[in-house]
């Protein structure tokens, strides 16, 4: 492979980098020649060059801190003691964390029905002998209102990486856009952020974004369900009432002429969710009617009630 700083030249770094822009090169540069992202025309040429930076990776990891490369080592063999590799992430909580400087690569769906499709697991070796492990997943969960809105999560999780060949445990803190209209299931991937083992590539980290109840809507698609209840009276004679939207906004309907009979349905255009793959689109907001029947009537109460309903005959 020739020179000492050959190694660091097929990672594109200088050779002061420390151990941990070491890893961060070795992870971009893994992503590019992968040759599974190459057709056959160049797979030959990806494959070359995907060993030329694991064998790069694996001897500059194994190498920091314990002693220096002279020109005589390009033939020198590959050190294995704990050497230099992935990830897979065991554990992770929500945190209150400063944002960390590396950005993952994320899943980020046109809407959360292609999101929310489960990556199978990769094993693959490449002529390395390394093999990939099954992502790890983690839930995420998030409000109505952060749904509808979007936010941003910060979430903190342990990991193993390797440090002069030897496995330590690393905290990590990420960040999460999450977009207005994510669904349940939505997935964001974090690539190569598990833990380090001898011999293995990377495994990816994903967060399922789940929903947490609310009190008052339902979300169904797009659509927000609200269940209101109205006495009987009301529905026969007219009824005003307002409550607040999602949004916080308040909202005040009026039923003067309209009778709410048991089954009837108001739906307000434009006043659910937003729809995550179209700008400006949001689903509707459907009011359900709960009738509050009286659990008995006097003598004179059914009296009036005959006569009216007779008279508007």
């Amino acid at each position: 492979m020739g020179k000492s700083r050959d190694f660091y030249e097929i990672l594109n770094i200088p050779k002061n980098s420390s151990p941990e822009e070491i890893r961060r090169a070795y992870k971009t540069l893994v992503k590019i020649w992968h040759p599974d992202k190459h057709p056959l025309s160049s797979k030959p040429q990806a494959e070359a060059m995907f060993k030329s930076i694991a064998h790069a990776y694996e001897v500059l990891n194994g190498t920091q801190g314990g002693r220096t490369f002279s020109d005589d080592d390009s033939d020198a063999p590959i050190r294995r003691t704990g050497g230099g590799r992935p990830p897979n992430c065991n554990r992770s909580t929500e945190s209150s964390r400063p944002d960390c400087g590396e950005k993952p690569r994320r899943r980020d769906p046109k809407d959360g029905q292609r999101a929310a499709s489960s990556p199978k697991p990769s094993f693959s070796s490449c002529g390395t002998g390394w093999r990939k492990p099954p992502p790890l997943e983690r839930t995420l969960e998030c409000t109505l209102e952060e749904l509808f809105n979007g936010c941003r999560k910060e979430i903190c999780f342990d990991r193993d990486v390797l440090v002069n060949g030897v496995v330590t445990r690393k905290e990590e803190t990420q960040k999460i856009k999450v977009k207005p209209g994510w669904k349940k299931g939505t997935k964001v991937t974090f690539e190569g952020m598990g833990d380090e083992r001898p011999g293995y590539f990377p495994a990816d980290v994903i967060f399922v974004i789940a929903e947490k109840e609310h009190p008052f809507f339902k979300r169904v698609g797009d659509d927000l369900v609200v269940k209101i209840e109205i006495p009987l009276a009301n529905a026969l004679t007219g009824w005003t009432f307002s409550f607040p939207l999602i949004s916080g906004d308040p909202m005040t309907l009026t039923f003067q002429e309209e009778i709410i009979y048991p089954g009837f349905e108001k739906v307000l255009k434009g006043h659910g969710m937003p729809l995550a793959d179209r700008k400006g689109v949001r689903g509707d907001l459907r009011i359900k009617f709960l009738i509050q029947f009286p659990k008995r009537l006097g003598k004179e109460q059914c009296a009036v009630i005959r006569e009216a309903l007779n008279g508007s005959d």
